[in-house]
């Protein structure tokens, strides 16, 4: 028992513990805390896949997107033995495309060495950080770790009147997790902090009545919404680009992004660079009206010579910039140069390609293309 925990905290343990074998969510990764007491495991190589796909997904996509992937690759040798290129088809839609090669990264490691049955070896593989090789050591190896994603730091922060105005706002919440850890079942633990930050301890509006911790919570009397407080985002940048869909034979090409770099080793449509100021300094209205294109230093980017007419653009969010991207769409027997391949115009959904490009295909199909 960590040093200083009190009555109170053992208590709201108990009961936290309690409303997580009544009220536990089912999802696909998770075994139940009655079947965990009949001697039933979790699949570590569910909970690992289930640990990434979680770091920048809601739980909602991730169910159907994680049954779909284990069906494809079942087992940590499927996933390494796989092209990676297989691997990121798969991962389309998903977003984060590194955490995509990072697996399969990891998997060919663990194809030879096995799978590290600690959080101190789980961080040792690519694309495993503090968090997710703790919560894998935790729900898959019942480990006593205590991991700490939005959820339970928003907990943490509630029940011990820790906000951002404190100073080291990281280490006092993780401190916070490991005074309150239940070493017994630190699986369980861990997935009722989850549920109870996803269903109660909610970012708004929580339900504090409902909350088998509200007996310890500083913040129920405090105003919860006041913790940790708000955190100021700096406003994202805005970049422009340019993307073209090439028509042949009702086939359309598309280009393999470089390995390293944002949407590395996906497939895509052929563009230029994505700056800050391409279309407010190179943008020809008058092409664009005659529906010629999108701004006449623009078709340098092309991957071939074409008549090509502007379909709209598109607007996409990513981490760390908001993307303008307009869309041109011709038609050409040339053959592009550099990597890719042509795909049938009625299968193009199934290429696996990233949000972004999806968006450019569906409206780059819209145009007539007839002479």
């Amino acid at each position: 028992m960590p040093p200083h925990i009190d009555v109170e905290e053992i208590r709201a343990q108990r009961r936290l513990l309690a409303w997580y074998d009544q009220h536990a969510r089912v999802l696909p990764w998770r075994v139940s805390p009655q079947a965990r007491e009949r001697g039933i495991l979790p699949n570590p190589y569910i909970v690992w896949i289930s640990e990434v796909m979680l770091q920048q997904t809601t739980s909602a996509v991730v169910g159907p997107r994680l049954l779909r992937f284990v069906a494809r690759f079942p087992d940590v040798a499927a996933l390494a033995c796989a092209p990676v290129e297989a691997v990121l088809q798969e991962w389309a839609g998903l977003g984060y495309y590194a955490r995509a090669r990072a697996l399969h990264a990891a998997a060919q490691i663990m194809a030879q060495a096995g799978m590290p049955q600690s959080a101190a070896g789980l961080r040792l593989l690519p694309g495993i950080g503090t968090y997710t090789a703790s919560a894998i050591a935790a729900i898959a190896f019942d480990e006593a770790q205590a991991p700490v994603d939005a959820n339970i730091a928003r907990i943490m922060a509630r029940l011990y009147g820790l906000t951002r105005a404190n100073g080291a706002l990281r280490p006092a919440i993780q401190a916070a997790a490991e005074r309150l850890l239940v070493r017994e079942r630190p699986g369980d633990w861990a997935q009722a902090l989850m549920d109870l930050g996803a269903e109660i301890c909610r970012p708004r509006a929580p339900a504090c009545p409902a909350c088998p911790l509200a007996a310890i919570c500083h913040g129920q009397s405090a105003g919860p919404e006041l913790f940790p407080g708000p955190r100021l985002k700096p406003a994202k940048p805005q970049r422009y680009g340019v993307c073209f869909l090439l028509e042949r034979a009702g086939s359309l090409w598309l280009e393999r992004r470089p390995a390293k770099g944002l949407l590395g080793g996906m497939l895509g449509l052929p563009g230029g660079p994505w700056t800050h100021a391409l279309f407010q300094q190179n943008r020809d209205d008058r092409a664009v009206e005659n529906g010629l294109d999108a701004g006449v230093d623009t078709l340098r980017f092309a991957p071939v010579a074409a008549h090509w007419r502007a379909a709209g653009r598109i607007s996409h969010s990513f981490t760390h910039f908001h993307l303008d991207l307009e869309v041109l769409a011709g038609r050409s027997a040339d053959q592009p140069a550099g990597r890719g391949q042509w795909v049938s115009i009625a299968d193009w959904a199934q290429a696996g390609l990233p949000t972004v490009f999806a968006k450019a295909v569906a409206m780059a199909l819209t145009v007539d293309l007839a002479p």
